[in-house]
């Protein structure tokens, strides 16, 4: 079969220019020498593809730069404010939406209170809060690309939410009503591994290999991620650790399993304890504790000791390099790091806990929003490389 020569010089300047905005991205400041250096590609053929990408407005020249003894260089910058993406948390009680621009970086965010959580009202006013930040996004070349949700359920390839037991939802179809109603592509995920994405992309996970993020909200979710890469499993359900038996003939659970690990050291269990010392938010428990009351420090420490026991499943299982606590429960670290830390020294094994730390989200309760937008810029470059 003979080739076509423009079908095939069109498809290496796509891969050619791939390559350059990928070295930009990543290593910017650089000048078109050191791009070719980099990369391996010509001169000739590196100032051409980064004078499309000026053109289109996804590369930005940005004065000169140290000289090696000839002309002074000139640098380059991703343009990042060329587009913005729109990142949700999608919570039990909670919606937490982000406008950012295609850095990440956070232009405006908008949260508010679910008092209902049938899935039309919840629908409603997650869309009333993606409108909110569309408006709020400044004229840009590309406009708004692109749309991530992360849910505290599972979810299939087509953005459908199978089931979100702490919702009580099955089989809802959010990503094609969204996009139904925003006329923008919509990534919807597991707002554990949106955690994750996010701490790997922007918080404390940053250039560790193997590290499994650990969501603690009203319920546990957990992201895992391996070799750099995000574990979903055979059927891309995988990170449901909230789930695993810890206590043989416990309490029964909404997933219709008992004595899962969610129910005795996620911010429902807290709460449900905490009811008896009057409390019932976890803004008041935090205040208290650090205001000293000894009851409630013992009560997060308690709760602490439930989540060690956990992770340490999860270091005997997976051998990280560190896990990352995050979701709303992470902003009680002060409290909760000693116990957790004292439960995995005492049940993991020697081997599995000599390199390996715990953490806390580097982006506290907002690892999962940064994660979802960053999924709508991840398939904005996608799109645009290929």
């Amino acid at each position: 079969m003979k080739l076509k020569p423009t079908g095939d010089l069109a498809l290496i300047k796509k891969i050619n220019t791939a390559i350059v905005l990928e070295s930009v991205l990543k290593h910017a400041p650089l000048s078109r020498a050191q791009i070719s250096e980099l990369t391996g590609l010509n001169k000739a053929t590196v100032s051409s593809l980064v004078q499309d990408l000026i053109d289109n407005h996804l590369v930005l020249e940005n004065g000169p730069g140290q000289s090696s003894g000839g002309r002074k260089p000139v640098m380059l910058l991703f343009n990042g404010t060329a587009g913005y993406a729109v990142g949700i948390d999608l919570g039990v009680n909670y919606i937490r939406g982000m406008l950012v621009d295609l850095e990440g970086n956070v232009i405006t965010e908008h949260q508010s209170k679910l008092k209902q959580q049938d899935s039309e009202h919840v629908i409603r006013q997650l869309e009333a809060c993606i409108e909110l930040l569309i408006k709020e996004a400044p004229d840009s070349p590309y406009g708004v690309v692109g749309i991530g949700v992360g849910v505290p359920g599972i979810v299939d390839d087509n953005g459908t939410i199978l089931f979100a037991p702490n919702l009580k939802w099955r089989q809802v179809e959010l990503q094609s009503q969204l996009e139904e109603r925003f006329k923008l592509p919509v990534t919807i995920d597991n707002e554990a591994n949106a955690g994750a994405q996010g701490e790997q992309k922007y918080g404390a996970g940053r250039g560790i290999p193997n590290q499994i993020y650990v969501s603690v909200g009203i319920g546990i979710g957990t992201g895992i991620i391996l070799n750099k890469e995000l574990y979903k499993g055979a059927s891309g359900f995988s990170g449901e650790l909230g789930h695993l038996s810890i206590e043989y003939d416990g309490k029964p659970c909404s997933c219709g399993n008992r004595g899962c690990w969610e129910l005795y050291a996620s911010e429902n269990a807290l709460l449900e304890r905490a009811a008896s010392l009057g409390f019932d938010n976890l803004e008041e428990l935090l205040l208290a504790a650090s205001a000293g009351d000894e009851r409630v420090t013992e009560l997060i420490r308690s709760i602490g000791d439930y989540l060690g026991a956990g992770i340490a499943n999860i270091v005997n299982v997976f051998n990280p390099n560190v896990v990352i606590i995050g979701n709303r429960m992470s902003r009680a670290a002060e409290w909760l790091g000693p116990a957790v830390q004292a439960a995995v020294d005492h049940r993991t094994l020697p081997y599995h806990r000599e390199r390996m730390h715990i953490l806390f989200a580097e982006l506290q309760d907002q690892s999962a929003v940064r994660g979802a937008a960053y999924y709508a810029i991840s398939r904005f470059f996608t799109k645009i490389k290929s």
